[in-house]
């Protein structure tokens, strides 16, 4: 027996906050012109956001309007949480990419595009649930969205403010398999009461019987709603009072929340994180495709977990290295290097080709920037995209491709299954 962790943030954590302005500026860039190239970083604090980095664009974007809109529809809208949409500062300090990484980057013959970075990322899948994610990370992720939906609907728990954090550990058996949840840490800012004594009781009763029941009514599995039980430890605002919070409460940074925004700890993460960037980008690309590949070899069965490392060297069309564990989880009579040497046969993983593959050069960005970029929904939507300087832009895009299950039958019949 073990205990397993993973953690998840709201779209009001100060890191997240920064990450949705980072990938709302991309979305904009991409949607007027859909050969930009962007490196945008963000940093927020009380009343003020700098935004930094490199940008190769033909279009023109007012940042200062997309930064307002995008911290607003999050929810800071009050001059009492020190940090509102409507009045903060904003600094501007975004200049062109660097000609000697764009010289390795660009090529006459598009397919031959090299990768805009060293580095190596990873992919990641595992049975635990129907949606090839760690179970703590994917409970962890749905308690923040319910939270915000309750927060946003404005009927409930009314004291709620942006920012919160949860937490979900899970008891596995030594053969790995979730037996139960241990314990559950909800951390949510909050309006300002009368009675510490009495804000942290009413806190806690709302979390138990408001959130968490309309946490257990989404989960989409009776095998993961049997690992709630009566002894579970609760965890709800642990250090008391949580009123300064948000980018008042602590500085956020594109970026900074790597670990949420992928497996919440199983696995591994190279360290590059993915907001702001173009799909020019490894970092984002060849991680988005590195998932791609774990998903869909997992759902044919080659292995019921299974850790996909891509890397990269700058300048470079294909990689430098694949490589494959499967945690002695394996179902094909294959080692893994072999398996890897299946995956390189099989996935043209140059980053023009991924690019492409994945439909990665849409406005798609903004929506995985709170709560995962991994394990979510593979949909076409309409986005609508409005600017100063031309007229307003609808586009349908495909969001999360890399969560298809669409290499599934052909991965069954290369392995035999």
């Amino acid at each position: 027996m073990y205990l397993f962790t993973s953690e998840s943030v709201s779209e009001g954590h100060p890191d997240k906050v920064a990450d949705q302005i980072s990938d709302a500026l991309l979305d904009q860039f991409l949607a007027y012109d859909e050969k930009s190239h962007c490196a945008i970083e963000t940093f927020v604090t009380t009343g003020q956001v700098v935004i930094m980095g490199e940008v190769s664009s033909r279009e023109y974007v007012d940042l200062q309007t997309i930064a307002r809109r995008t911290i607003n529809r999050i929810g800071y809208t009050k001059s009492e949480y020190q940090f509102d949409g409507n009045s903060c500062g904003i600094m501007t300090a975004i200049h062109e990419q660097s000609g000697d990484i764009n010289q390795g980057v660009s090529r006459a013959e598009e397919d031959e595009q090299g990768a805009g970075d060293q580095g190596m990322m990873f992919g990641y899948a595992t049975t635990e649930t129907d949606r090839y994610i760690p179970v703590s990370l994917d409970i962890a992720h749905l308690i923040m969205k319910t939270l915000a939906e309750i927060r946003k609907e404005g009927r409930e728990m009314l004291y709620l403010r942006p920012d919160s954090k949860s937490q979900v550990t899970v008891e596995y058996s030594d053969e790995g398999v979730p037996q139960r949840i241990d314990t559950i840490v909800v951390s949510t800012q909050h309006d300002d009461f009368d009675e510490d004594e009495a804000m942290l009781a009413k806190i806690r009763e709302d979390v138990l019987n408001i959130l968490m029941p309309r946490v257990k009514a989404q989960l989409r599995s009776d095998k993961m709603l049997a690992l709630f039980n009566d002894d579970i430890k609760y965890f709800v605002n642990p250090t008391g009072k949580f009123v300064i919070g948000g980018p008042h409460g602590d500085t956020g940074l594109t970026g900074r929340k790597i670990i949420v925004d992928t497996y919440g700890g199983k696995g591994a993460h190279g360290g590059g994180a993915f907001s702001g960037k173009d799909p020019s980008k490894v970092d984002r690309s060849a991680a988005y495709a590195a998932r791609h590949i774990a998903k869909n070899m997992v759902a044919a069965g080659v292995a019921d977990e299974m850790l996909v490392q891509l890397a990269y060297a700058i300048g470079v069309a294909q990689p430098v290295s694949i490589y494959v564990d499967t945690y002695g989880k394996s179902n094909v009579k294959m080692t893994d290097g072999e398996i890897a040497e299946k995956i390189r046969q099989m996935f043209d993983l140059r980053p023009k080709a991924i690019e492409r593959a994945l439909k990665l050069r849409q406005p798609i960005y903004s929506e995985t920037a709170a709560y995962g970029h991994v394990g979510r929904e593979s949909k076409v939507v309409r986005k609508t995209f409005t600017s100063l300087y031309h007229d307003t832009k609808e586009v349908e895009v495909e969001l999360f491709t890399w969560e298809k299950l669409d290499r599934v039958e052909e991965i069954k019949k290369a392995f035999g299954l």
